[in-house]
C-alpha cells in the first residue's frame, strides 16, 4: 500500500516550483509529441487504432511508429513518478495542475499549483476541485502556512 503524500507548507511548496515547472514543461513537451506521433499512426493507418502494440501483421513503417510510441508512452508515464516524489497529487496531466496537502486553521486542505503559475497562490477544500479554489491571502500565509 502506497504511503499517502507528506502534508507540506507553503514555502515547502513554493521551493520545489522551479524543479516542478521544469518537470512539467518536460512531461507537456512528451506529451505533444506522442499526440503528434498518434496522429502520424492514424494517418498511415487511416484512422487511430485501437492499440500501439506492435503487431505481427504491420508493415514496417507502422511497426517502427508504433514501438517509438510505446517507448514514449513508458517514459511519459514514469516521468510522473518525480513529481509525485516531490510530494505532488497529480490533478490533470494536460494542464499540469498538482496539489499538495498543507494546512489551513488546522483543517487539512489542498495546496494547489498549475504549470506556469510563479508560485501556489490557492488552496481547496480535499472535497473541492480546482473551481474551488480560494485565493491564500497575505494575512493567512504568515498565520498559517509559514
Amino acid at each position: 500500500m502506497a504511503a499517502s503524500p507528506p502534508v507540506l507548507t507553503l514555502e515547502a511548496v513554493n521551493a520545489l516550483v522551479p524543479r516542478l515547472n521544469a518537470l512539467m514543461a518536460s512531461q507537456m513537451g512528451r506529451r505533444s509529441e506522442i499526440e503528434r506521433r498518434l496522429e502520424q499512426l492514424a494517418k498511415l493507418l487511416g484512422a487511430v487504432p485501437d492499440t500501439i502494440e506492435a503487431e505481427d501483421g504491420d508493415a514496417p513503417p507502422v511497426r517502427e511508429l508504433k514501438l517509438d510510441l510505446v517507448d514514449r508512452v513508458e517514459k511519459y508515464q514514469s516521468a510522473w513518478s518525480e513529481v509525485e516524489d516531490m510530494g505532488a497529487v497529480l490533478k490533470d496531466p494536460r494542464t499540469g495542475l498538482v496539489d499538495f496537502y498543507g494546512l489551513m486553521d488546522g483543517k487539512l486542505v489542498w495546496l494547489c499549483w498549475k504549470y506556469g503559475e510563479d508560485g501556489v497562490s490557492h488552496y481547496h477544500g480535499l472535497d473541492e476541485g480546482f473551481s474551488g479554489r480560494k485565493p491564500i491571502q497575505a494575512s493567512a500565509r504568515q498565520r498559517h502556512l509559514n
